[in-house]
């Protein structure tokens, strides 16, 4: 499978065709995902709750989502992935730059 990409997806929007966008946490689903097509997968902070069993998000740390998104990524290497930074992780723009490249490191 090609790799996704913005201009892939704005390709479909032109042509009006359809894409799926999923949440993923790990690399089991990710991989089950993609081989059904799924091309567009998030890892959000909502892991906080339905992996880590907290009431909310709040918890969710920026290597949370950087350990979740390397192991989407490994699942679906050619998917475009997208990986939220958790509250307070951008509370400063160096803060932002610095948690930003620590998930694209892992891979979104």
């Amino acid at each position: 499978m090609k790799p996704t990409t913005i201009a892939s997806l704005q390709k479909c929007k032109q042509e009006k065709k359809r894409f799926a966008t999923i949440t993923a946490y790990d690399y089991s689903f990710a991989k089950l995902f993609a081989e059904e097509g799924l091309n567009v997968m998030l890892v959000g902070d909502s892991l906080g709750m339905t992996v880590q069993g907290h009431d909310s998000t709040l918890p969710v740390t920026v290597a949370d989502i950087a350990y979740h998104t390397a192991a989407v990524r490994r699942g679906a290497p050619n998917c475009l992935l997208l990986a939220d930074l958790p509250f307070m992780a951008y509370a400063t723009p160096e803060q932002a730059f610095e948690n930003a490249a620590t998930v694209m490191r892992a891979g979104a």
